[in-house]
Formats: structure tokens, C-alpha cells, sequence
């Protein structure tokens, strides 16, 4: 099986041992992964802010750098939904590429267990309380809700309940410098509710970003880890010499 990753912007700047670890836990879960040179943004914040024609010229470089994989998976729920909803809509002139590309592309821990029918990765987590952050993009475009539960479970974590753990934190992209002050309240919403916890993990770096951004400004709060990293001490505390 052969596997691109595709980093997206904030993982190659801000979560490079998340990619790292993605790496890895695809590798040891026996797939042949790649990391596809060219590659750069996905075009999401051109599109967002309505600049269609720079999202397509992004589009259509990012559909032809990740030809000739089995699958495409990222680190992040955002620019997975990026690809698999806006890309068809985007690539009309490219129609069959766009679709194609969409039907490939899987946000990590949806890959895990719905590509590769994984639900229990080792025990490298037992004992640990974790606060998991349903990203927007992951849980209402995607549909992702279960599987990043599942693997953090499969792992030995106890995933605790959590209020706000389906609320938007505020990020947003565009709409955190836009609105600063709102979505700075909405992080607070958040975090105000977050029980006590070993670590808050997402999908997503944007969110991790604004939430531990948030957390620091306030003086307060756990550690924040992106789920890549997460799953894969989960692997390593499970595997036996």
C-alpha cells in the first residue's frame, strides 16, 4: 500500500514531529509511506477569503504533485476536508483528477480505522487522562467523531468527558484575526470547561495552536499534543522487544 503524507502548512512549520510521527505509525502499521516533494498549501485560506482563482491554481498543483499514491493522508482534518469537499468544486476543468484525488484522501485517524480496520495500537498511553478536541473540519465535514476516540482508547488513555469538546475554539483561520476578541472568548469557553486532564489532543494543529496559545495567555492549562504524536507513544510503549 502506498501512502503520501501530505504535511499541510501549519504541520511542516509548527508540528514537524507530528508529521514525523505520522510517518512512523504509518510505516509500522505496514504501509509504504512517501512525503512528496512540491507539495505546499492546500489553498484553503485563498479560498476562504475568496480569492477562487489562487485556491485553484493551489488545487490543481496539489492534485498533481499527489498523483500515483493508493492514498493520500494528512495530519489534519482541515486540509483533508479541503481536498475531499472544495477540490471537485474547485478542479471543474479537472474534473476526474479532483474526484479521484478526494476519494483517496483521509485525515489520519480516519485512515487508521477505516482504511486499515486499526483500533488498538499498544498500551503506550495507560493510565492517562486526555481531553480530545473534535476540530470543526474533522467532525462536520469529514465526519470524523469515533475513530480518533477508538485508536486514544486502543492506546490505554481514558477519554474524558468534556462539555465543549464538540465546540468550535476559535480559530478559524481568517476568522481568529478577523474577530480577535471572539474568538478569544470562545477558546475561554473551552478551556473553562476542560475537566482536569494529562493532555488535550486534536487532529488538527490550528485548534492545538489555539488552544494552547490561549491556555499560555491565561497562566494556566495542560499539555497540548498533536493526536499523531499521541497515537505513536501509544505504539511504542505497546512494543515488545
Amino acid at each position: 500500500m502506498r501512502v503520501s503524507l501530505f504535511a499541510t502548512c501549519l504541520g511542516d512549520q509548527f508540528y514537524a514531529d507530528a508529521c514525523a510521527d505520522a510517518v512512523r505509525l504509518l510505516r509500522h502499521l505496514g504501509a509504504e509511506v512517501d512525503v512528496p516533494a512540491g507539495q505546499t498549501c492546500c489553498g484553503q485560506p485563498a479560498y476562504n477569503a475568496g480569492r477562487r482563482v489562487d485556491a485553484q491554481a493551489m488545487a490543481r498543483h496539489t492534485s498533481k504533485v499527489l498523483d500515483g499514491s493508493d492514498y493520500v493522508v494528512l495530519p489534519s482534518g482541515s486540509c483533508a476536508g479541503m481536498i475531499r469537499c472544495f477540490y471537485p468544486e474547485l478542479l471543474v476543468g479537472d474534473g476526474a483528477r479532483a474526484h479521484a484525488l478526494a476519494q483517496r484522501t483521509f485525515e489520519l485517524s480516519q485512515f487508521v480505522v477505516e482504511v486499515l480496520g486499526v483500533q488498538r495500537l499498544g498500551d503506550g498511553l495507560s493510565g492517562s487522562t486526555v481531553g480530545y478536541h473534535h476540530s470543526c473540519h474533522a467532525l462536520r465535514e469529514l465526519g470524523v467523531r469515533e475513530a480518533p476516540l477508538e485508536l486514544l482508547a486502543g492506546c490505554g488513555a481514558a477519554v474524558v468527558d468534556w462539555p465543549a469538546a464538540e465546540e468550535c475554539c476559535g480559530f478559524g483561520g481568517l476568522f481568529s484575526a478577523k474577530l480577535p476578541e471572539v474568538s478569544a472568548a470562545m477558546a475561554d469557553r473551552k478551556l473553562d470547561t476542560l475537566p482536569e486532564v494529562d493532555f488535550v489532543t486534536s487532529t488538527d494543529g490550528g485548534c492545538l495552536m489555539q488552544l494552547s496559545g490561549r491556555a499560555g495567555k491565561r497562566g494556566r492549562g495542560p499539555v497540548f499534543r498533536h493526536l499523531a504524536s499521541a497515537l505513536w507513544q501509544g505504539v511504542q510503549g505497546g512494543v515488545r522487544a
